[in-house]
């Protein structure tokens, strides 16, 4: 294989930045089990706190749990609730029985209520949450109700969201959420290193079937090359977000490639600034050519986007239909300021073709990269004229209309765009308040087109799961949701 400039020079920097990521060889429990050495991008933002999006990692640790989960295609399945029922706005859920907390507390109506009620009042509240009053009451120990201000059909979908775990009570006597010790899942978050590494033991008293595995280590890697270069070495057993540029170093049977919902998007700045002009957001659309960033940056490994959802929810392509949207004007050198980050490789070189290509039509472009935890509240307060940005669609409840409310409602939490259009607001509620099923589905289609119209979110491309598995892993989950990846079933050999 001949190997450009672009795949060298990371390689040999590697080695560097590997320098105490990980011990040289795998650790052994006590029963001479061994642990599962896990790479991760992104470092711990809100000190694992299940109300940021640091729940996902305690979701993919297998530590922390839900009352409900999803299936492959998004169905609500039994989780820390074994049934449920809808009476107008209100929904019962049946609480498992058996199930301790890490700390050895019972789980019980009243722990259900409390970290519900937790995450409903929180400043910002979990995006699942946007737009929805919601709360619980204890009905009996094993019985909790919970209500919402209009009636809802999405609530156990809403459930399911990592951000929505269930954590005993010493995770809430802080002024933030705590989950050291406080989960109901095999594995038991037993020590935090702040943004450099974390520890979890297999809990023996867990409610389903004894974890395979004695513990989890994880190191956080933001580099990408570091993180590939950890499993050609042997440092780590599993690798989450290999970059496209990476992957093709490593061995074919080492890398699983899944296609995910997550789509890379150039959110542009409806509020301020040259794009507060629909025709030069317009001329921004036009200009783009997702075909060669996707050739040229993700070397094939992605999707070029026709919309905002892509292929991993196949009914979208189906339903969508051509939209009218604004005729583009000219730029006329009008300056504008592109954002994004490094914590994901591929970003900055897409902002860079981006440049190259906005250059082209007649804008002038700056770009301002940095690490992600440094640059988000610029983003959300509008700092950028655009943003770019890789993005889940269906990660908190496995339905696109909560990710589509959060980012293009007027008032909802991760608005980067800064839209505030009443067609928009109108068709997301709709989407929102309609049932489960083929209506839902058109509902969130024509959800998508109004928020397509404004050109405040120009899709380029939809993502891929590119994960690296050492050899000896055995049952490591490769889940286009990001929302597992490694449960009771997975072990080293």
């Amino acid at each position: 294989m001949r190997l450009s400039a672009r795949h060298l020079f990371p390689a040999a920097l590697a080695s560097t930045l590997l320098t105490g990521c990980f011990s040289g060889a795998p650790s052994e429990a006590g029963d001479g089990g061994k642990r599962v050495r896990v790479a991760m991008m992104q470092p711990p933002r809100s000190g694992l706190s299940p109300l940021s999006d640091d729940a996902f990692k305690l979701s993919r640790w297998s530590t922390a749990e839900t009352l409900v989960k999803l299936d492959a295609d998004g169905d609500a399945q039994p989780g820390l609730s074994t049934k449920w029922r809808q009476q107008g706005r209100t929904w019962t859920f049946e609480i498992r029985d058996g199930v301790t907390f890490h700390d050895g507390t019972k789980l019980d109506a009243e722990a259900v209520v409390r970290s519900l009620a937790r995450a409903a009042s929180a400043a910002p509240k979990p995006r699942i949450l946007d737009g929805v009053e919601l709360t619980a009451q204890a009905v009996d120990a094993d019985t909790v109700t919970v209500t919402t201000g209009t009636e809802d059909p999405l609530v156990p979908q809403r459930l399911s969201s990592p951000q929505l775990s269930i954590l005993a009570a010493k995770a809430y006597t802080g002024k933030t959420v705590n989950p050291l010790g406080a989960g109901t899942g095999p594995f038991e978050l037993v020590s935090v290193n702040g943004t450099s590494s974390a520890s979890l033991d297999r809990y023996d008293g867990y409610w389903g079937a004894k974890a395979k595995s004695p513990g989890i280590d994880v190191k956080f890697v933001p580099d990408g090359t570091a993180r590939a270069a950890a499993l050609r070495s042997g440092e780590a057993d599993i690798v989450e977000a290999v970059p496209v540029s990476q992957a093709a170093l490593l061995d074919e049977d080492l890398v699983t490639e899944v296609p995910m919902p997550r789509t890379n998007t150039l959110y542009l700045n409806t509020g301020r600034g040259a794009f507060k002009d629909a025709s030069l957001r317009a001329a921004a659309r036009e200009a783009i050519d997702a075909q060669s960033i996707v050739a040229g940056v993700y070397e094939g490994r992605a999707d070029v986007a026709e919309g905002l959802l892509g292929p991993a929810l196949p009914w979208a392509a189906g339903l969508r239909k051509p939209v009218e949207r604004v005729q583009a004007g000219k730029p006329d050198g009008a300056s504008v300021t592109i954002g994004t980050f490094t914590d994901r490789a591929e970003l900055p070189e897409v902002a860079a073709a981006l440049q190259q290509q906005l250059q082209k039509a007649g804008f002038k472009v700056k770009l301002d990269v940095r690490e992600y935890a440094n640059i988000e509240s610029d983003a959300l307060a509008g700092e950028f004229d655009a943003f770019v940005l890789s993005r889940a669609t269906v990660l908190d409840s496995g339905d696109p209309a909560a990710y589509l409310y959060s980012d293009f409602a007027s008032d909802g939490s991760f608005n980067i765009s800064q839209l505030a259009d009443a067609d928009v607001d109108s068709a997301l509620k709709k989407a929102g308040a309609t049932g489960t099923g083929e209506a839902r589905r058109a509902a969130v289609i024509a959800a998508e087109a109004a928020v397509l119209a404004t050109d405040a979110a120009v899709p380029m491309l939809h993502e891929r799961v590119i994960q690296g598995d050492a050899s000896e892993v055995v049952d490591a989950a490769h889940d286009p949701r990001e929302r597992e990846l490694i449960t009771a079933d997975t072990y080293v050999k």
